[in-house]
């Protein structure tokens, strides 16, 4: 097993440790301290580096755990990304634009609405591309459930967004 380099192994995870605490916390800026408390954390166990499988997973589940606490503590209120302005293609028909600006709106918000075991599979399968393995080990849950509530989750976004667009509910 090589050895683990904070500033080269660890650091750079710290982008998608954000995207995950604002996916649970729904607020930028206890997402930011959610990370920054989780690289302490850490940071105290670089001596069980060595001993641990995978340390990104180590990350990622401190950090859902440090984000899960500050919700329930907070209890944050629902935002909406701006992930949708930072990633605008370029179109030069301005009713298409605003088309799919309102399409990622409402898909964040189906997302935020779903419960949070179910909001976390989406972020980590979905968006950061995990295996079903990893997401199990991260959610301490088995392969079989992580796959059941990604289901579930998916087929609910799309009712409800079937729902939305075809009847304007």
């Amino acid at each position: 097993m090589q050895k683990t380099d904070f500033r080269h192994d660890i650091l750079p995870l710290k982008d998608k440790l954000f995207r995950l605490a604002l996916r649970i916390t729904l607020n930028r800026a206890e997402a930011e301290d959610v990370v920054q408390d989780t690289m302490i954390r850490v940071w105290d166990r670089r001596d069980d580096w060595h001993e641990m499988d995978s340390v990104e997973a180590y990350c990622l589940t401190v950090c859902r755990n440090l984000a899960i606490d500050r919700s329930q503590l907070k209890e944050a209120q629902n935002e909406t990304l701006s992930e949708a302005e930072a990633n605008q293609p370029d179109a030069s028909d301005p009713y298409a634009l605003c088309v799919r600006n309102e399409q990622m709106e409402l898909i964040h918000r189906l997302i935020n609405g779903l419960p949070e075991k179910q909001r976390s599979i989406i972020q980590l399968r979905d968006i950061e591309g995990k295996s079903y393995k990893e997401i199990a080990d991260i959610l301490r849950v088995s392969e079989e459930q992580v796959k059941v509530n990604l289901f579930r989750a998916r087929q609910k976004i799309k009712q409800q967004y079937t729902e939305i667009n075809d009847y304007g509910l």
